[in-house]
């Protein structure tokens, strides 16, 4: 009989971006907690930043997105920490995110959840 190996657990914070590897993780009717928590809304159009279009997107593996706490059932998510192209960090909870977004793709963005 076979069993299945999991050798390596990857969650994505915000949706498209680099994610972080897990030692253990909650896994719930949606999937993995806290996948795909938040993700990068384009005002324009107002769909989802999304890397399989490279073209409007090409540096979306660039950024990489972590929680500053590991998700918890019993909590509400936890803020997420992305770290920008050129190094810089910014929180889901600092009120100028958007604004550094949006200077980084260079087009006008918001960081969303579901909620917001």
């Amino acid at each position: 009989m076979t069993f299945p190996l999991v050798s390596s657990l990857w969650r994505y914070p915000v949706k498209s971006m680099m994610g972080e590897e897990m030692n253990t993780c909650y896994i719930t009717e949606k999937g993995l907690l806290g996948d795909r928590a938040y993700g990068v809304i384009d005002v324009e159009t107002g769909k989802l930043a999304n890397a399989k279009n490279p073209l409007k997107w090409p540096n979306m593996f660039h950024y990489r997105a972590d929680f500053v706490k590991p998700p918890n059932v019993d909590e509400p998510i936890p803020p997420v920490r992305i770290t920008l192209p050129n190094g810089q960090m910014i929180l889901s909870t600092d009120n100028d995110k958007d604004t550094l977004l949006t200077e980084s793709f260079n087009r006008i963005v918001k960081l969303s959840t579901p909620s917001t």
